[in-house]
């Protein structure tokens, strides 16, 4: 029933998603271009291009993103969001405004949220993202 601590599964190896924000897109900013890597992501101005987190995206009442197709462990939209979501979480709040196709495993609304789309719900979500390398085992340019 219990687990001893040299019992715990290959999968908790595995790194974790980024589940707080770590980097602010501020309000008056303009971004067209990508968004990848591990970290948490708020948006607060105006985004226009690809998202792919391992981690948070968080877009902010007065956020705008327009994306293709965003990838990201959690997704919380209390701003405006075009485009299709493929997240383990997503959370839409009263606020919120998604005119896009989301897969997701947990999904969450506020009264008042908006969502233009479909909603297809997953026992596990594959968010296509790259395997990460761990940076201990990259050498520093200074050692090679």
């Amino acid at each position: 029933m219990f687990k001893k601590k040299d019992d715990i599964s290959e999968s908790a190896s595995l790194p974790t998603p980024v589940t707080r924000v770590t980097s602010v897109l501020g309000s008056g900013i303009t971004w067209k271009g990508a968004i990848s890597g591990s970290g948490g992501v708020r948006v607060e101005g105006t985004l226009d291009g690809e998202i792919a987190l391992r981690g948070m995206l968080v877009i902010g009442e007065n956020g705008r993103v327009t994306c293709e197709h965003v990838r990201a462990h959690v997704v919380i939209v209390a701003g405006a969001l075009r485009g299709d979501i493929t997240a383990e979480k997503v959370e839409i709040r009263k606020t919120g405004r998604v005119w896009g196709d989301v897969v997701t495993a947990a999904f969450s609304t506020e009264e008042g949220a908006f969502l233009r789309g479909q909603i297809t719900m997953e026992d596990q979500v594959d968010l296509g993202l790259p395997a990460e390398t761990p940076a201990e085992t990259e050498t520093p340019a200074n050692e090679a």
